[in-house]
């Protein structure tokens, strides 16, 4: 992703918690699944929404499996995605995506490649700051990039040089670390955690593709040009709900530009009433109660994709589930922009008729997928 780049606070070191429940009187949400989660962290000026929200699915597949409580280094597999994403941008002789954004897979293709570290042996944070910013480095890699493809012939040293400005950013990646008493490298510690990358896969819906199949998804971000499954919407959904009632989360790709979206009130919904039609006084309350909601087909789905009305514009980590008064299901939603962010800890509530039309596409592991659903898919 890479439109958040908003200052947002740090986010607060703090034990292992449960999902933080939404106390929302006028919604009166009823709890259906809330898995054990860490605490809410801060991207804070930097747009690798795409690699917080995919650590947090990680930290918490880790408590799912059994293997305990980690806090990850989300800044580790920035900085390696950094120069893989460089030498593609080189390669490609700038004709592709070179951003902060990115997908849950380059996360796990990282993993697969250079392994894991913990956030305390690798912070990113090199000369004092207190919150993670990128504004000046975005700008002074891609100036560099854009210059050694601008002469035409790259020398043999233009990565080392590259590289050399990642490290004055962000630190050395260690080669070994001690950590608990034993001495690991990234990629011994993986193996210790036991997250295998080929163990998780992507789901997105679109018509434009076979269902059934897998296809590189044409969104910018998705540089590696990675590819995705493609389900019917209702199929789609049915993974997503049946996954978090059996304990895995999801890392989700969508939406957030749209006016339903509200973190601030913890709440992402689609009103039945399109927004220019509504009146001073329905808008008022569209985030108090629950009210009637649009009921999202295929074809919305693909023509909000077409024209641009849903974009491939912000991660986050789908921790929970539950009904409102109402009966409509909404989808616990943990954030990247701190627990301060908002006066629900970082979370919000995502309806279903919200997530139906603003997924773009989620992670899960794939034994979260139905049996029908798998065999469709040749998993």
């Amino acid at each position: 992703m890479r439109k958040i780049t908003s200052i947002i606070l740090l986010a607060l070191l703090i034990p292992v918690v449960s999902a933080q429940k939404i106390e929302k009187k006028n919604f009166d949400f009823k709890e259906i699944k809330t898995l054990k989660t860490i605490s809410v962290k801060s991207q804070d000026r930097t747009g690798t929404c795409w690699c917080f929200a995919t650590t947090s699915f990680l930290e918490t597949e880790l408590i799912r499996m059994g293997k305990g409580e980690f806090d990850l280094s989300e800044m580790f597999f920035i900085r390696n995605a950094y120069k893989t994403k460089a030498m593609n941008y080189v390669r490609f002789h700038g004709k592709t995506n070179f951003t902060q954004g990115g997908q849950a897979h380059d996360v796990l293709n990282e993993i697969a490649e250079h392994g894991i570290v913990p956030e305390s042996v690798y912070s990113g944070k090199v000369y004092g700051q207190e919150i993670h910013n990128h504004s000046e480095l975005r700008t002074v890699i891609k100036g560099m990039l854009d210059g050694v493809i601008k002469s035409r012939k790259p020398t043999p040293v233009w990565n080392d040089a590259y590289c050399s400005v990642l490290d004055t950013y962000l630190g050395e990646t260690p080669a070994s670390f001690t950590y608990d008493g034993k001495t690991y490298t990234p990629g011994s510690f993986a193996e210790t955690l036991g997250i295998i990358p080929d163990d998780y896969i992507e789901l997105t819906s679109y018509s434009h593709q076979p269902y059934y199949k897998s296809f590189v998804l044409e969104v910018p971000d998705n540089w590696s040009y990675d590819g995705y499954y493609n389900l019917p919407v209702d199929d789609l959904i049915e993974v997503m709900k049946k996954a978090i009632k059996a304990g895995y989360s999801i890392a989700w790709d969508g939406d957030m530009s749209d006016k339903g979206f509200s973190h601030k009130n913890g709440v992402a919904i689609v009103p039945e009433t399109d927004w220019d039609d509504m009146s001073d006084e329905v808008k008022d309350s569209i985030f108090v109660k629950p009210g009637k909601e649009k009921q999202i087909t295929q074809e919305m789905r693909q023509e909000a994709f077409g024209d641009y009305t849903v974009t491939d514009d912000h991660l986050m980590h789908l921790t929970g589930m539950a009904k409102d008064k109402d009966g409509t299901y909404y989808f616990l939603t943990k954030n990247s922009w701190g627990p301060e962010s908002n006066d629900f800890g970082g979370y919000l509530y995502m309806s279903e008729s919200f997530v139906r039309l603003h997924t773009i596409a989620f992670m899960v592991h794939k034994d979260a997928l139905p049996k029908d659903i798998k065999e469709k898919l040749g998993l």
